[in-house]
């Protein structure tokens, strides 16, 4: 079985988000599992260069000029290129100049990613073509309707990583990215009078993915679906709507091998865990003591995170003896938040605006605990990363983090199952509580260590997802 998965990033070399990771980790797992699986991406200049050796497999003319694909390879998995520097070729991000602007042609960028993976259903490269095409969030939302007007050459998937963001354009561009005007209806890819990219994959795929079974219920609710809620129950209907759990790639995130690490350890080393959590200490500019639990947050900085709950809860946790420590960046008022609160409390809070995936691992293997008290979260991958190196996650009860992380009850403990803490409504009251019971969990460090080792224990790796869309995959053709 061949599988296109057709992406705007991927980790290792370029990484906005959790899309990258799971675009970085995903292939590989499959082709592990028997699925021959290969990416489509855009040759932007951090893929170009991270991937140097790749050859020539086709030149094209396209509605948005000529482009050449190229073929290489990252790490065993095939990788497809679009190079087309009038396109791709610029500094910032995938989507946003230095200023932080939209690019004005994104509507034609990614309207070519989704052109070049129909393309290659209908037999771009002579040497292989895909029985299923998988598009991953509104960059690649077009595949699906491209697909359905070429008569389905393959078959589709959709996958929702985040359906807050839609990729939304003008319905004028229409023409000019050569889809019919029948498709502007709104049994199609119309949208309030525009067209949406995210719509195009949920309407026109064959098959539509969430990252977590609880995501994939909360968003055909009106308060999760941004619109989309109604569409979504259909697809519900029609049995088209899965939720398959994102994994964690253990070649990256495994504290018995992470060499990121200043110790590495085991569920049953654990006590080598506190070297890390020293030299965070220090690297933080926090008082160094084993004795305090140590708090973190790693995320981008948004409401959506529920960020500013950590702000106002922020003196109770640090009142019961606790410590901060936070890798971010994003909204300005919740950064200049904390650096102010870093400022109020030097020796407890510790604040690095930015985001460096090596400290990021140093942070996981060295706190105690990692808040992600998120508003909505597809599926999340920080609270997996926590469990993973024995650091509790204290994550609200909604989408992937109700799916990952068991709360340490009496009944859960009792039951071996307890893993973190969950906490249900989104306030600061509802987050002070949970953090309360992490205090009293802490308190008795042989109850603390058997969670730490139970959360250690489960498996989030990739080979169950990938088994999970193989399955998929098979019942589609």
């Amino acid at each position: 079985m061949q599988v296109l998965h057709v992406c705007s990033e991927l980790f290792p070399l370029l990484k906005t988000g959790g899309l990258a990771d799971v675009v970085g980790a995903l292939p590989a797992a499959q082709i592990a599992d028997g699925v021959e699986a290969r990416v489509l991406i855009p040759a932007y200049p951090e893929i170009k260069k991270g991937i140097p050796d790749t050859q020539l497999v086709a030149e094209v003319h396209s509605f948005a000029g000529v482009l050449q694909l190229r073929f290489g390879h990252l790490n065993g998995v095939g990788i497809y290129m679009i190079d087309a520097p009038h396109l791709y070729q610029r500094a910032g991000s995938p989507y946003h100049d230095e200023s932080q602007h939209a690019y004005v042609d994104n509507f034609l960028r990614f309207a070519v990613l989704g052109w070049v993976g129909c393309e290659l259903a209908c037999g771009l490269d002579p040497f292989w073509h895909p029985h299923v095409v998988h598009a991953h969030d509104w960059h690649a939302g077009l595949t699906p309707a491209y697909l359905a007007a070429r008569g389905r050459p393959a078959k589709s998937v959709f996958t929702v990583h985040n359906l807050a963001y839609q990729g939304l354009f003008q319905a004028h561009h229409l023409e000019q990215i050569q889809l019919p005007w029948s498709f502007f209806s709104m049994h199609g890819l119309e949208f309030h009078g525009q067209i949406s990219y995210l719509k195009a994959g949920l309407y026109y795929a064959d098959h539509i993915t969430a990252v977590s079974p609880t995501y994939a219920r909360e968003i055909t609710r009106p308060e999760f679906g941004y619109g989309m809620e109604g569409l979504l129950q259909q697809r519900q209907r029609e049995g088209r709507l899965t939720g398959i759990l994102n994994g964690v790639d253990d070649a990256i995130w495994d504290p018995a091998h992470d060499l990121l690490l200043s110790a590495t350890y085991t569920r049953e080393t654990l006590d080598h865990k506190r070297e890390n959590k020293r030299q965070l200490q220090v690297a933080m500019g926090l008082k160094v003591d084993d004795k305090v639990p140590v708090f973190t947050v790693v995320s981008r900085l948004t409401s959506q995170k529920g960020l500013d709950l950590v702000l106002e809860a922020l003196p109770g946790l640090l009142e019961q003896g606790g410590q901060l420590v936070l890798l971010g960046a994003g909204d300005a008022v919740l950064q200049q938040g904390f650096l102010a609160a870093a400022a109020e409390h030097p020796g407890q809070v510790g604040v690095q605006i930015g985001y460096h995936e090596a400290f990021s691992h140093r942070i996981i293997g060295g706190a105690d605990v990692i808040l992600v008290p998120s508003r909505f979260e597809p599926c999340g991958l920080t609270q997996l990363y926590g469990l993973k190196y024995g650091t509790l996650p204290l994550v609200r009860r909604t989408g992937g983090l109700a799916d990952t992380v068991n709360d340490s009850s009496l009944e859960n403990l009792a039951d071996g199952i307890a893993s973190g803490f969950v906490f249900e409504d989104s306030n600061a009251w509802s987050l002070l509580r949970a953090i309360r019971r992490a205090f009293v969990l802490w308190s008795r460090p042989s109850l603390w260590r058997y969670v730490q080792r139970q959360a250690m224990s489960m498996d989030f790796s990739w080979q169950v997802a990938a088994q999970a869309y193989r399955d998929l995959y098979q019942r589609l053709l």
